[in-house]
């Protein structure tokens, strides 16, 4: 009998140790310990951020639209998503593998690298920008108990902000160090946090504004605050198009974390309570609260700090200071912290693991953090990464396209670690160029829609039309070559 590994599946004298480890292994069914509640808390982390706030404020403020039409849009856009992570999170449901394994099926053993490094750069990149601006956070919070120092700065950082930036990046540290399981209590504890907060002070505003905050929704829901000839279905796809584009970070490797969760349904529970529903709720409490900056500050404030600041109190300012430092630690975490921790290990699976890469990451961040303010902002350099972004969209398609119409939803869990010449996912050299192909002309679409002034105004829809695009181009090359369901190789199970 053929000694087996603890995931109880592989037969570790065929295992490549350079396409395998702990971390990457197929997740037993009874070591998953995540459920529709966990999903929902991944989905509310993702949205909570400062940027997240401001972003579902101004979409009611910015398009002249109708806001039941805005709220539509939010809501359609939260179903499109749904329905994207469902295709995308289904097999590391079945098979318990991260992205960067279940890519290989698509790309090839050695082919996955590159999907799985071009989401690392974005995630890394961001990782460090949002360590910045979470820092901010514990900059107002400091500030106000111990003052704000005599105001020399060094890369454009004072004092108190260099103090700030290196505690939560010691503490997102100190968090992923402990463990996927930390990172689950963390975002269990700080999504639901940041909702309590954020409907206290909504009511807080709601009673401060009286009888005159529904006159002054209803003026934010005329669309008359905005200047703006943008014909009305433009404007709803608009919408549409950017709050897509806001989760797309996730909606590829959702994977990494449907890979913990015990059954499809919960999956599906989990995402429908935390995308459509959930969106849907947030951007209500959003809209509640800006329209009560309208009545007692006489502007509609989309920014928290903003609001902050006119209060100007000290009990206020320590618990909002709190609140965005849990809400900006939890998008990081969830989408630029875990996806390229995995990423890295699954480059050198033998050398780093998952708390490795998750090193490797923090560290490269935190130059990137530091040296947000005086260089990297100021050198377009976050268009680069929006590129590289925009790049990794036709990868999407290929995916589900390969698992659901190639593969018909069977992977070879012990073909994808090994790299025996002849085997189901090794096709030329560990590529396969057929969807290198599809990848290549597919991103030179959506690229396009980043860097092309002409195509600007699809930018909203460019990730979505990459990644049809490589699904189709994808498909269609797969079909010609009449690669079929062999290459999946037996049912797993």
């Amino acid at each position: 009998m053929n000694k087996r590994n603890d995931v109880g599946d592989l037969d570790i004298k065929h295992i490549d140790p350079t396409l395998y480890n702990g971390d990457l292994a197929p997740l037993k069914p009874q070591d998953r310990n995540w459920g529709a509640f966990e999903i929902f808390n991944v989905w509310s982390n993702d949205i909570q951020s400062l940027f997240g706030y401001t972003l579902a404020a101004s979409l009611f403020l910015t398009y002249g639209l109708n806001g039941w039409a805005v709220m539509a849009a939010i809501i359609l856009a939260g179903v499109i998503v749904m329905f994207l992570v469902n295709l995308t999170g289904k097999p590391s449901v079945k098979y318990g593998i991260p992205f960067p394994v279940m890519v290989r099926a698509s790309m090839g053993i050695r082919g996955a690298n590159l999907p799985a490094m071009l989401r690392a750069i974005v995630g890394i990149f961001w990782y460090g920008v949002q360590t910045y601006f979470a820092s901010t956070a514990m900059t107002l919070l400091l500030a106000a108990l111990f003052g704000g120092g005599d105001g020399a700065t060094f890369l454009g950082l004072s004092g108190i902000a260099w103090v700030s930036f290196v505690i939560v990046w010691l503490f997102q540290i100190m968090i992923f160090w402990a463990g996927i399981e930390r990172i689950k209590y963390f975002l269990n504890w700080a999504g639901p946090l940041v909702y309590l907060v954020m409907i206290a002070l909504m009511i807080i505003v709601w009673v401060k504004a009286g009888s005159e905050l529904l006159p002054a929704i209803d003026t934010i829901f005329s669309g008359g605050e905005a200047d703006t000839t943008t014909h009305p279905v433009s404007a709803f796809m608009a919408i549409v198009g950017t709050m897509v584009a806001y989760f797309a970070a996730v909606v590829i490797n959702f994977g990494d974390f449907t890979r913990f969760v015990k059954t499809e349904r919960q999956m599906k529970l989990g995402n429908l309570l935390g995308l459509p529903l959930n969106v849907a709720f947030f951007s209500f409490i959003a809209l509640i609260i800006t329209a009560g900056t309208l009545v007692l500050f006489g502007d509609a404030l989309t920014n928290p700090s903003d609001i902050v600041e006119r209060v100007d109190t000290l009990a206020l300012t320590i618990v909002a200071a709190l609140t965005f430092f849990a809400a900006t630690v939890g998008i990081n975490l969830v989408a630029n912290f875990i996806p390229p921790a995995y990423d890295l290990a699954n480059l050198f699976p033998s050398k780093v693991s998952f708390k490795m890469g998750g090193l490797i990451t923090a560290i490269i961040a935190f130059f990137v953090g530091v040296l947000w303010v005086s260089v990297i902002s100021q050198i377009g350099v976050p268009g680069f990464v929006n590129a590289v972004g925009a790049i990794v969209a036709p990868f999407y398609g290929i995916i589900v396209v390969d698992y659901y119409l190639i593969k018909r939803q069977h992977l070879n869990m012990q073909e994808l670690f090994s790299s025996a010449p002849g085997g189901a996912y090794y096709y030329t050299n560990g590529w396969n160029t057929r969807a290198l192909i599809a990848f290549g002309v597919a991103a030179l679409f959506s690229i396009s829609t980043v860097l092309v002034p002409a195509l600007a105004s699809l930018n909203g829809y460019g990730w979505l039309m990459g990644a049809g695009l490589g699904g189709l181009f994808y498909y269609g090359l797969m079909r010609q070559f009449k690669v079929a369901p062999t290459l999946a190789g037996p049912k797993a199970g």
